[in-house]
């Protein structure tokens, strides 16, 4: 009985040291959660409620561009557009499958190019394809051996080689459709919109992809926009083109742009004016901030810097008078190839740049080209810019400058115009003899041999005599092409545009070759040089900037008026030449009399004009060659200014390769009709101003 005693009294005992046991673990925990929600609590929510503001940049459409009238010549035309803005984080898989839907609702072809685009898909895009949508079977095409010592990419990259060709040759037309709209989503960045189709979207597309929104993440119906030409190729290959969105920044200019805000697939100008002046068109980024949760899910935006398009910009062009230069190049063009069509076989090109010599404005640049097989002309208008021919006898008038600055002739000096011979050399001679002549008349009939005489001086000879040897100095050809250089021939013009032509220079340097430089048949020049050299002699020997932009404007918010200015272009002076007013007075007016003196070579044309016109006529030989074969040719130049008392326009016109004296003077024809398109048009805009 007392055994039973004590066992009864140790029981509650152990149940004691039990309870006092869990009390002890209760009161552990409970002091746990204690410091968890006391101390640690604020910290936990704040891991829960964790987000990340991420800021990306949206594009915005490019400037406008308009002529010195206000006319637009580049606009931007609204597209219905298809983009994808993928959230932080997402796979492949995903990306798969928002492709799967999409391409139940838009095509990435039509019939006509459908073959065409399949060509784009590679092998790789197909393997990729197939890993996605076989991955467990392509994991096992590595054993577990290699899976262990290759890191993922590795791993990724040797799955797709083993995955053998047979297994994506039999794809379906709905899969490689897939596939196309895939390559697209996958060049999306995170958060940044990437444009999947922007081109012939059609209005059934965008409204089936707006009604289904929800199930597809990322994707956004909106608009975009593309450059559009209400002058259709007028001016158009000067005005240059962008890059497509799929083609993007190029290559070479990475890091050029990537230092200055551009993604890899935004729009920029790849050449002319839009390459040029890139900067201003491309406009202020948008700036949004996406607020993303732990798990990459977007749960918010802000717009931090608010987009605006590019600058607009205005040009000195007067589209009018471009418009009518193309036409007049095109019909004098058409009429000696129908006249001559044998002889002018070669001619297929004429050129011509108009502007004002005092402020360097670019009124006109033009070119066309005959495509005889097809026998339409194209506008080639940065021919004027890059092109480079021997002008011939427009150069003249910086020879006999070069002669007074050289000290070799002075304003009156004669020289007999009779056929001019280097001992063991073929003669040389005008295209008449004239006789007896001063400086004055040599322009004015176009004298040879009176340049003749003042190369042979600059050289170093004083006493020529017929058929006997000259002294001679090479250093006369370096000395000519600085007096000319001061003019603008053979250097750069530093106009507004990213590349030019600056000539060849010959590499001959014997006597007969300094004559032929004397009469502009050994030196060749862009129809531009020869624009910026009349100028340069029209503005009493300023040289100034030829320029294209007039002006930048804050883009408008609506399409009835420009913006406020934002910059514009002052004349910028490049140098005065160093020679002597009366000198260049002198050459002024040897100009003025080959335009309207008898016996002037332009006379015929320019005679009783009322805008009192100056310049000078330019023919040079040249030649092609065919298969080895060698054909004489005729480069036929004209460059010209008005009004002579007070000059506002200067040209300078190339026809290239006509037949040999079966140009029939279209340098001469093209002038003057640009000349009178210049002054018509100027009357009708002050009689529309008066009347307004």
């Amino acid at each position: 009985m007392g055994k039973r005693k004590k066992k009864k009294r140790q029981l509650p005992f152990r149940l004691n040291i039990l309870f006092f046991v869990v009390f002890l673990l209760f009161a552990g925990l409970i002091f746990q959660l204690g410091v968890v929600q006391i101390l640690n609590g604020q910290s936990f929510q704040e891991e829960i409620d964790r987000t990340i503001q991420e800021t990306t940049k949206q594009p915005v459409p490019r400037g406008k561009i308009y002529d010195r009238n206000h006319q637009v010549i580049v606009d931007n035309k609204p597209l219905y557009s298809i983009t994808y803005t993928p959230a932080k984080g997402v796979q492949a898989e995903e990306r798969l499958e928002v492709a799967e839907k999409l391409s139940k609702y838009i095509s990435m072809y039509d019939d006509e190019d459908k073959k065409k685009k399949f060509k784009t898909i590679t092998l790789r895009d197909k393997k990729e394809y197939w890993y996605v949508k076989h991955e467990e079977e392509a994991e096992q095409l590595l054993s577990e051996e290699e899976a262990a010592e290759m890191d993922p990419a590795d791993q990724y990259q040797t799955i797709l080689e083993r995955i053998k060709k047979e297994d994506v040759t039999d794809l379906t037309e709905d899969q490689l459709k897939v596939i196309l709209i895939k390559k697209e989503l996958d060049k999306a960045q995170t958060l940044t919109p990437h444009i999947v189709k922007n081109e012939g979207v059609t209005s059934e597309e965008y409204a089936k992809v707006a009604e289904h929104l929800s199930e597809l993440p990322g994707i956004n119906a909106s608009t975009d926009w593309d450059r559009s030409y209400p002058y259709k190729d007028t001016f158009k290959s000067l005005l240059g083109s962008i890059t497509s969105q799929q083609e993007g920044i190029p290559a070479d200019k990475e890091t050029y742009y990537m230092t200055r805000g551009y993604t890899r697939n935004d729009r920029v100008g790849r050449s002319g004016l839009e390459e040029q002046y890139e900067s201003l068109l491309r406009g202020r980024k948008e700036q949004v901030e996406y607020t993303t949760n732990k798990d990459g899910e977007v749960v918010g935006s802000n717009v931090v810097v608010k987009g605006e398009r590019g600058k607009d910009l205005v040009l000195s062009i007067d589209m009018e008078l471009q418009k009518q230069v193309d036409k007049i190049l095109r019909e004098e063009m058409e009429k000696i190839i129908s006249k001559y069509p044998y002889d002018n076989r070669f001619a297929n090109d004429a050129l011509a740049v108009v502007m004002n010599p005092k402020t360097g404005e670019l009124l006109a640049v033009s070119g066309q080209h005959y495509d005889r097989k097809k026998g339409k002309f194209r506008n080639v208008a940065y021919q004027a810019l890059y092109d480079q021919y021997r002008p011939g006898s427009a150069v003249k008038g910086a020879t006999v400058l070069s002669g007074y600055q050289s000290g070799v002739i002075s304003p009156g000096t004669v020289f007999n115009d009779t056929p001019v011979k280097i001992k063991g050399t073929p003669p040389k001679s005008s295209w008449k003899t004239m006789g007896p002549i001063n400086d004055i008349d040599a322009l004015r009939m176009s004298s040879n041999v009176y340049m003749f005489n003042i190369a042979m001086r600059m050289g170093g000879e004083f006493n020529y005599q017929y058929n006997h040897s000259i002294n001679f100095n090479p250093a006369a050809f370096q000395q000519i092409r600085n007096y000319f250089g001061e003019f603008g021939l053979g250097v750069s013009t530093g106009v507004d545009f990213p590349h030019e032509g600056t000539g060849y220079k010959g590499t001959e340097l014997q006597a007969g070759k300094l004559m032929d430089f004397a009469i502009g048949q050994f030196d060749t020049y862009t129809t531009l040089q020869l624009a910026q050299y009349v100028s340069t002699i029209a503005n009493d020997g300023l040289r100034v900037r030829p320029h294209f932009l007039k002006e930048a404007r804050e883009p408008s918010a609506t399409d009835e008026q420009l913006g406020p200015i934002f910059d514009s272009v002052t004349t910028n002076v490049l140098n005065q030449i160093e020679m002597k007013p009366e000198h260049i007075s002198r050459v002024q007016e040897g100009f003025r009399r080959v335009y309207q003196s008898p016996g002037g070579t332009a006379y015929s044309e320019f005679s009783g004009k009322d805008y009192n016109p100056a310049g000078k006529t330019g023919t040079a030989e040249n030649e092609v060659y065919i298969d080895g074969k060698k054909y004489d040719t005729e480069n036929n130049s004209l460059i010209g200014y008005a009004p002579f008392d007070n000059p506002e326009v200067a040209m300078a016109v190339i026809v290239p390769d006509t037949g040999v004296s079966k140009g029939d003077h279209a340098n001469n024809k093209i002038g003057e009709r640009i000349l009178d398109a210049y002054f018509d048009l100027k009357k009708q805009s002050d009689s529309k101003e008066s009347e307004e």
